[in-house]
């Protein structure tokens, strides 16, 4: 899977250091690929997933070309394979390479895409209950700025968009931006994305995703989607390091999008008094970066690629389904998601016990186990509905297993018996 030792010397060819054949997935070779899985049970994926060792390998070398040659020298190796990275972001996503920005965080992506919209006062952007604090506040300050409006979508029976009530609104011509997150962090469904971008696009709105729990996670196709702008971390299911995320924007729109902020990658100056912007969607980056974290992030599309992202979808509906139906036998617990298709974020409450005082005492088990808590502080609009305070997010992701779920009930079941 991973060569012993490398040419320091030369640019590398990605192929070299893993290789999947065929759409079944192999467990024993994901955790393989996976140092972490022998000292945690990590269920904290949708915080930050385990890194596979094609990934460090990548990152490792690049570091230590640095370290032999400099960073400017070392950048000049691998430019091809920097490229590459657009390559293998936009196969993710179905996209053209010249429609990809690599940008320093999945946050900052969102956000150079959002400010550049030319939201004028009284535009109206909807969203979803289960909006990010983190889109949300922005969504604010606009309001504050420029006089948008914000409107949030009704849900359905099943806790997610309703297409009909998002039909209705869509109706009102005022209506700029439909934006929501593909997942919200809270759990909570997968959200009707291709239904949802076929209203908007026959609306002639615009559409942003935050597909942060999404990409890695399950297959996304932007055609289909039908979505104008996307954007994505690596840190999640995708595998790859943290500081690293990218920004879709459909080739048509990016054009006519001025961001917020320009440096001199993002654009040329022509003359002391002139400028041009440069007309591919890296006009939403800036010219310094990580690059060994972002050939890295390269490595982990590449890696799930090659393991199948329909693959690993199946694979942690599975496990995510054998946990819920785990839980439900706890005294005491209750599980919180909702929605018709549910993800691999599995949220839940057990009586007497925060969801802090959990994240605690599993970490502290013989072999940690980890989550995380999910407050009303992320997804507040969500939470105060639901009458929920915080809940306990357990992640899964592909190279977990059915017997890490069972020693995750067995604390669950001995902490459920004490008491609080």
């Amino acid at each position: 899977m991973i060569r012993a030792s490398v040419d320091l010397n030369s640019p590398w060819d990605l192929c070299e250091f893993f290789h999947f054949g065929g759409q079944m997935l192999d467990i024993n070779q994901l955790r393989a690929d996976t140092p972490g899985v022998n000292q945690i049970i990590h269920f904290n994926n949708a915080g930050a997933a385990l890194i596979p060792d094609p990934v460090i390998a990548v990152m490792t070398r690049h570091l230590q070309l640095e370290a032999r040659w400099g960073g400017y020298e070392a950048a000049a190796q691998v430019e091809a394979e920097l490229e590459g990275v657009y390559l293998s972001i936009a196969r993710l996503i179905n996209a053209q390479p010249k429609e990809i920005a690599v940008i320093e965080n999945a946050t900052r992506a969102w956000d150079m895409a959002f400010y550049s919209l030319p939201l004028m006062p009284g535009d109206v952007v909807l969203t979803s209950t289960t909006e990010y604090a983190g889109n949300y506040i922005p969504y604010l300050q606009l309001k504050k700025q420029r006089g948008i409006e914000i409107r949030f979508i009704p849900n359905d029976e099943y806790g997610q968009v309703s297409l009909a009530a998002l039909e209705t609104m869509l109706c009102d011509d005022r209506v700029a931006l439909v934006s929501l997150p593909v997942i919200a962090t809270n759990g909570g469904p997968v959200q009707p994305i291709e239904q949802i971008g076929a209203l908007a696009r026959a609306a002639g709105v615009l559409y942003l995703l935050d597909a942060c729990q999404g990409a890695g996670h399950i297959p996304i196709d932007v055609k289909k989607i039908g979505c104008h702008m996307l954007a994505a971390t690596s840190r999640k299911y995708l595998r790859g390091p943290r500081g690293m995320g990218f920004l879709y924007v459909e080739k048509n729109l990016c054009q006519n999008l001025e961001p917020t902020f320009l440096d001199l990658h993002a654009a040329s100056l022509l003359t002391p008094e002139t400028f041009e912007i440069r007309g591919d969607a890296k006009r939403f980056e800036n010219w310094e970066c990580n690059i060994a974290a972002k050939l890295g992030f390269g490595a982990a599309v590449d890696y799930a690629l090659a393991t199948d992202v329909d693959a690993i979808w199946e694979r942690i509906q599975s496990l995510a389904s054998y946990l819920r139906t785990r839980l439900a036998q706890v005294n005491g617990l209750a599980n919180q998601d909702v929605g018709q298709v549910k993800s691999g974020i599995v949220t839940f409450t057990l009586n007497g016990h925060t969801s802090s005082q959990l994240q605690h005492m599993l970490g502290a088990e013989k072999k940690r186990i980890n989550v995380t808590p999910s407050t009303f502080r992320s997804t507040m609009v969500d939470m105060q509905q639901r009458g929920l305070k915080d809940v306990v997010r357990a992640s899964v992701h592909a190279y977990n297993t059915e017997s890490e779920i069972d020693v995750l009930i067995e604390a669950l079941e001995r902490f459920s018996s004490e008491q609080p």
